[in-house]
């Protein structure tokens, strides 16, 4: 998928499903077909505020309107939802494929240190708060103490 028609869906798709109010009714209408009636039961919003959420679910395509004799029972759509995985899907397989690069170079570093002759890291690559953050793009820095002044024997 690139650009022009289908980014378009994408973006109906994911602007519709930003509401909690919204996922909720397609969580909802993923059990089966409910009227607006029954849709809106579960909410403290008024019926006309459950249309307007119903009428950006329709224009997304995430749901469609359906007619039972005086109903006009609302039915979740799997086609919009099932793009927005694929592409969704796409950039998941390239995060691990990044996060199995990262665990690579992690256990390569653990394997240098004990190399060294270090039973434990000098820093923990793998804790929460680390000195060693590749999502800020810094670096593990070590402080070097400066050296110690030694007395020249010379008072005044």
């Amino acid at each position: 998928m690139g650009y022009g028609q289908s980014s378009t869906h994408l973006d109906a798709t994911f602007a519709a499903l930003a509401d909690p109010t919204r996922r909720a009714i397609l969580a909802r209408l993923a059990s089966g077909e409910a009227s607006v009636t029954e849709l809106a039961e579960p909410f403290e919003i008024s019926q006309p505020a459950i249309s307007k959420h119903l009428k950006v679910l329709e224009r997304a395509g995430l749901i469609s309107r359906g007619h039972d004799a005086q109903r006009r029972p609302r039915r979740l759509e799997a086609k919009p939802l099932a793009e927005a995985t694929v592409w969704l899907e796409r950039y998941r397989r390239i995060w691990e494929a990044n996060y199995r690069r990262l665990d690579a170079l992690l256990d390569e570093l653990r394997i240098q240190e004990r190399k060294r002759g270090h039973s434990k890291p000098a820093v923990d690559l793998a804790a929460p708060g680390s000195t060693h953050s590749r999502a800020r793009g810094s670096r593990a820095k070590t402080a070097k103490s400066p050296a110690p002044i030694k007395p020249t024997g010379e008072h005044r």
